[in-house]
């Protein structure tokens, strides 16, 4: 049976205790962003260490999609269902167009490089929202050791225009990032130097401005044991989100619902199967999924 740990009666309606845990895959190096096609009925995830991106479909299980990728992490789908994701290796966010070829769509501000992008989101009327902290170029284990030329931030990237603009640049590490279903909200998370214990690992919260910048930031959650590190959003607004002991559930005011207990860390997650009501999981070296009595927001 699964592990539950139920800190808010409220978590017994989005769980289902008959629901297994299962492990889909395992002994990969460092799993992170997860992304669900519908389309296609399939998950792409990076295995970031190993430089690739892999495929899981019901049929075929865990099967090779791209080699190398740019040591890949964060993705997401645009509204033309291509698929934008983050390249620690070229510090860049970069676009799988529908025939398969790749454009990079930012690798610089003001012409200086990217460190290396995270995490990203679209917003719906097509905006790039990404987090740049330098963890991917810190160790040559996810990308390769390079020289930062600008400090942590967010960014917004206008898909029309190319513009590239600054919505946060307060924070030390910023990883982790998703939109409220309504796109009131952008949650980040902020996970300090790489995850060392110097205080700074919260989830903060930030009203969205006519869709174009970001105001009234505020920590929304500290997760305990571990940190956030990537979340999604269900349909309801809870978020649901990685930490050092499995996946917990946060209510749209930041009190802790629940908590599915994997035995171990979590880096990130994202809802899909039919009815995007099948949690995916990267915990760590395995990919886990459950089914879940609520779906994920519609978008992505």
């Amino acid at each position: 049976m699964t592990s539950f740990d139920f800190t808010s009666p409220a978590f017994h309606a989005l769980v289902l205790p008959n629901a297994p845990l299962i492990t889909l895959g395992e002994g990969y190096a460092w799993l992170e962003g997860p992304v669900w096609c519908g389309d296609a009925n399939q998950l792409l995830v990076s295995d970031v260490p190993n430089d690739r991106i892999l495929r899981w479909t019901e049929d075929a299980g865990v099967t090779l999609f791209r080699t190398p990728s740019g040591f890949a992490n964060g993705h997401t789908r645009d509204r033309q269902g291509r698929l934008v994701g983050c390249s620690h290796q070229h510090r860049a966010i970069i676009r799988t167009e529908l025939d398969g070829t790749l454009t990079t769509l930012a690798d610089r501000y003001q012409g200086k490089r990217l460190n290396s992008p995270n995490d990203v989101t679209v917003h719906s009327d097509g905006a790039i929202w990404f987090t740049d902290p330098p963890y991917g170029i810190n160790t040559d284990y996810e990308g390769g050791k390079q020289i930062a030329e600008l400090p942590p931030r967010v960014y917004r990237l206008d898909p029309l225009s190319g513009d590239l603009t600054i919505v946060a640049d307060d924070f030390v590490g910023p990883n982790g990032i998703c939109f409220s279903p309504d796109e009131g909200r952008l949650y980040i998370a902020e996970t300090g130097h790489q995850f060392v214990a110097d205080g700074v690992s919260h989830i903060r919260v930030f009203d969205v401005a006519d869709g174009r910048s970001l105001k009234n930031g505020r920590n929304f959650h500290k997760v305990a044991p571990g940190v956030a590190d990537g979340f999604r959003c269900d349909q309801d607004a809870n978020l649901w989100t990685s930490a050092g002991d499995g996946v917990h559930c946060l209510s749209p005011g930041g009190e802790l619902l629940g908590k599915i207990l994997t035995g171990g860390v979590v880096s990130n997650l994202c809802f899909g199967g039919r009815h995007r009501s099948r949690l995916f999981i990267c915990a760590s070296q395995a990919l886990m999924a459950i089914y879940t009595n609520v779906r994920g927001a519609q978008w992505p």
